[in-house]
């Protein structure tokens, strides 16, 4: 057993080994160049004028290192405007060293009142945008649907998911629909582990993609990173790909980016919305999906019906655009590439029409584990939370407590239950321990007054009412 667990392991690593490694080599072709000029940066000169007051107006005497860092723009661009700013005395040299790079700036009088004009207007201070058209040509090179992005392979998909209990036909529909980017609809009831499973299929996407911190649309800046969802890949990675070119650092280098949105989205938070107090548009979170995936859970619960959800999103990603509105009413089309999965535990011909599940590429259904599933996932999340296994309470769980209530066989019952005998037991003081009365203790906290069979919570079964007195007496 451990050595299938470990060839599964290496042979998942290998995926996304050859899969940073694919992006690695094809870095050059996605990530633009430094920018040496004013002119090579796409910005208006006075757009960087700005940005440059008010972050010297924010941090005031600023070393020429500590700007590039701020505002992403190369020295050498920076220096192209600083000294226009000099000589209209906007600002000064507050110090300088020994070398080129050694040099301090400050605001004068007449830069402090351009900065407080500036941040009236808008109070962004962050990295420099890139431009909507500089957007859409690195969006489309590394776009997940790229011939040559890098794409898992059945072995890796099946090393990945081995433990999930999902059938040999359930995970090539999920491997198909995840190499044609297609949208896939997981369906299934509740604790079956369709989140759990949309979420891994994110962390298996193959590849890194370069993410602008922001995007400048006309005169507007759209504030589009985000930390939580573009996470960086592997130190060693950024820094190989620091170390083969000098690239236009605006880009941030990331993972591809997994959106998970549920129950709480509603109509306003698929268009840009304007942030008064800062002066800056916010990026819908399918449009910061873009290169990655885009979740969606419990479908059918949002403030909007299932075909409005779908019928604003499968067409632009059919055709790889979106429209997005600006203040006063203003379209602008951006790119929208990224895989969609639905999760719902809802039957779908209650949710959609036939028309809307065609469009849908793959529909699969998720539902209870067979028996040597469910022991297998139990035994593995024992090791995942560091739970000495007793295959006798897993007998216990099996056979008495699922059959004598008729509770199905869901993922998502053994960390759960798992879970709960570790809160008991570190309420005690003591380390968890697999045992019939901890995990009967467990159960009931679970399913105490909803469970088939079972006595009111006021008047628990006779063999659970011995459980805190059995870990007490364990304690001492």
């Amino acid at each position: 057993m451990i050595e299938a667990e470990s060839t599964a392991t290496a042979t998942a690593a290998a995926g996304r080994v050859r899969g940073q490694g694919q992006a690695l080599d094809d870095l050059a072709a996605i990530l633009p160049p430094q920018p040496k000029t004013v002119r090579d940066s796409g910005l208006e000169r006075s757009l960087i004028v700005e940005l440059i007051a008010k972050s010297m107006h924010i941090g005031g005497k600023t070393h020429l290192p500590v700007l590039v860092g701020r505002l992403k723009l190369s020295i050498n661009v920076l220096r192209e405007v600083l000294d226009g700013m000099v000589a209209e005395q906007m600002v000064e040299v507050a110090w300088r060293g020994e070398s080129e790079l050694d040099v301090q700036y400050q605001l004068t009088s007449v830069g402090k009142l351009c900065a407080l004009e500036y941040q009236a207007r808008c109070r962004y201070a962050g990295p420099a945008p890139v431009t909507l058209a500089a957007y859409r040509e690195v969006a489309q090179r590394q776009s997940c649907r790229h011939p040559q992005a890098a794409h898992l392979r059945a072995p890796e998909l099946a090393a990945a998911l081995a433990d999930d209990g999902l059938e040999p036909a359930v995970r090539d529909m999920i491997g198909a629909a995840m190499h044609a980017g297609r949208p896939l609809l997981l369906f299934g009831p509740s604790g079956s582990g369709k989140t759990t499973l949309a979420r891994k299929l994110g962390r298996m996407q193959q590849g890194v993609v370069a993410v602008p911190y922001a995007i400048l649309v006309g005169q507007q800046i759209i504030a589009f990173h985000d930390p939580v969802v573009h996470q960086p890949p592997s130190p060693l990675l950024a820094r190989q790909a620091e170390e083969r070119r000098s690239v236009d650092t605006r880009w941030a280098l990331c993972q591809r980016p997994v959106v998970q949105v549920g129950a709480e989205l509603t109509p306003d938070m698929l268009d840009l919305r304007y942030d008064e107090a800062g002066g800056v548009y916010h990026a819908p979170p399918h449009f910061m999906a873009n290169g990655g995936m885009l979740v969606v859970d419990d479908l059918g619960r949002q403030r909007m019906s299932s075909g409005d959800l779908l019928n604003r999103w499968t067409g632009p990603l059919d055709l790889g655009v979106d429209q997005l509105t600006m203040h006063g009413g203003h379209k602008v089309s951006v790119p929208f590439d990224a895989t969609l999965v639905l999760a719902t535990n809802l039957a779908p011909h209650l949710l959609l029409d036939d028309s809307f599940l065609r469009r849908i590429g793959y529909k699969v259904h998720i539902g209870p584990l067979s028996e040597a599933s469910y022991r297998n996932l139990f035994r593995h999340q024992c090791r995942g939370m560091r739970i000495v296994f007793d295959e006798a309470v897993l007998d216990h769980l099996v056979k008495r407590l699922h059959a004598a209530t008729g509770k199905a066989l869901l993922a998502s019952y053994p960390r759960e239950l798992l879970g709960r005998i570790d809160d008991f037991a570190g309420y005690t003081g003591i380390a968890p321990r697999l045992t019939v009365a901890a995990l009967e203790q467990a159960w009931v906290s679970m399913f105490a007054g909803g469970t088939a069979g079972a006595a009111s919570p006021s008047q628990p079964p006779a063999q659970f009412k011995a459980v805190a007195s059995d870990i007490l007496s364990e304690k001492i």
